[in-house]
């Protein structure tokens, strides 16, 4: 009975330091908003807000049309890779007009919450 408690105790010791490093190493998302197409007033298109390179994963991104949000907007899966940093992207499609502003807002454990505008270059 001794024997397996101890290793019990060695197996949860391993498994807390593996978390701890993993949950002590944050790192702040790169945030990228840009659109499918070069943009165009009145022509269709697809706004998008890539968030990269965070970790934890925990992390909320809202889209925004003039200030009010966008809750239709569709999100990918939660992805990562070897190091354990983290990807997602949230997209809408959009006609834009002349005065329209498109925000994406990414909440993370990192910092405050941060607006990204989407610089349409027309």
């Amino acid at each position: 009975m001794v024997v397996v408690n101890m290793r019990l105790l060695a197996i949860l010791a391993v498994l807390a330091a593996v978390c701890w490093k993993v949950d002590s190493k944050f790192s702040p998302p790169k945030v990228q908003v840009y659109s499918h197409k070069p943009a165009q007033f009145g022509e269709q298109n697809t706004v998008i807000c890539h968030v990269s390179e965070f970790h934890p994963p925990d992390i909320n991104i809202q889209l925004f049309k003039n200030g009010v949000e966008i809750t239709e907007a569709v999100q990918t899966d939660l992805s990562f890779k070897k190091n354990w940093h983290f990807h997602l992207t949230k997209h809408i499609d959009i006609t834009p007009m002349e005065g329209d502003k498109y925000i994406c807002k990414v909440i993370h454990a990192t910092g405050p919450a941060k607006d990204y505008d989407w610089e349409p270059n027309m």
